[in-house]
């Protein structure tokens, strides 16, 4: 098959909120994250989106919990690594960085603006920061994948593509149902997208996620849109209404067989860097 018949699979197992409270399922710990990573690579997922908790299990960007999971989902298996780089609320900008700085993930993400989040807080990427987070990103090799929440956030991207802060073809994860953001609705997908391609045309990748019961029709809509698809327990703890998933590997089957029915196959790691541009490097010294 050519790569028009294949799909990026991200599998986004563990996030910043559910707690075992939520559900026993989520994987918390540097061991029980790569553990399930390596369970949905086995199942065929192309992409791990990595973010880890503290000792007391909140949020955090603790640099030794990312370089001990990048250790051992690296021992394990190829997946492509993808560090977040927005672990919490009102981090420092250094600490936001160091982890793909220095692990040299071929991604991180770069979330493209500021927003009220849950109507409570605000999830802040500034001006400053985001020229910095770009220049830092070019400097690593680390390709930048953008988080859009809502359209004003392609028109970032935008501004630092003609600012020539950011190159190369960009790669956007469309992120809808987030607290504060865009709903979850296959017309918002279709507008970020035709946003896209009004100024783009067709040179960008992209990839959706609905978050909680926008999970399967943003899914299914990016199936027959020829996109990428992320899933996982960061953006869904229910497989259905009412049911737990038990593991992110049930997603990743869901997703395969989906793709199936569409005569479509799930990118392998190596594929998925290839068609990204990706380049595999080793972490550097602190």
């Amino acid at each position: 098959m050519s790569s028009e018949n294949k799909v990026i699979l991200t599998v986004a197992c563990t996030g910043a909120w559910p707690q075992k409270s939520d559900t026993p399922w989520i994987p918390l710990t540097p061991q029980e994250e790569a553990d399930e990573i390596v369970r949905c690579w086995e199942a065929g997922a192309s992409i791990a989106h990595i973010h880890v908790r503290d000792d007391e299990n909140h949020a955090s960007m603790d640099f030794d919990k990312f370089a001990e999971t990048v250790r051992l989902v690296r021992a394990r298996s190829d997946i492509v690594i993808n560090l977040t780089t927005s672990g919490g609320l009102g981090l420092d900008d250094a600490v936001r960085m160091k982890p793909f700085q220095l692990l040299r993930p071929e991604i991180a993400s770069f979330d493209a603006g500021t927003m009220n989040w849950a109507h409570s807080t605000i999830f802040e990427n500034t001006p400053r920061f985001l020229e910095k987070l770009a220049a830092s990103m070019h400097e690593c090799k680390v390709k930048p994948e953008f988080e859009i929440f809502d359209a004003g956030m392609i028109y970032n991207v935008l501004y630092y593509r003609k600012k020539e802060l950011l190159s190369g073809t960009p790669n956007f994860q469309f992120v809808l149902g987030a607290p504060g953001g865009m709903t979850a609705e296959v017309r918002n997908l279709m507008f970020l997208l035709e946003t896209c391609q009004q100024h783009l045309g067709d040179n960008f990748t992209w990839s959706a996620l609905g978050i909680g019961r926008g999970h399967l029709p943003i899914m299914f809509a990016a199936l027959a849109l020829g996109g990428n698809i992320r899933v996982g327990m960061e953006d869904n703890i229910f497989y259905r209404k009412g049911e737990l998933a038990q593991s992110n590997s049930w997603f990743v089957e869901r997703v395969k067989r989906a793709a199936a029915e569409m005569d479509k196959t799930i990118a392998t790691p190596d594929e998925t860097r290839a068609m990204l541009g990706l380049i595999r490097q080793e972490p550097v010294s602190a």
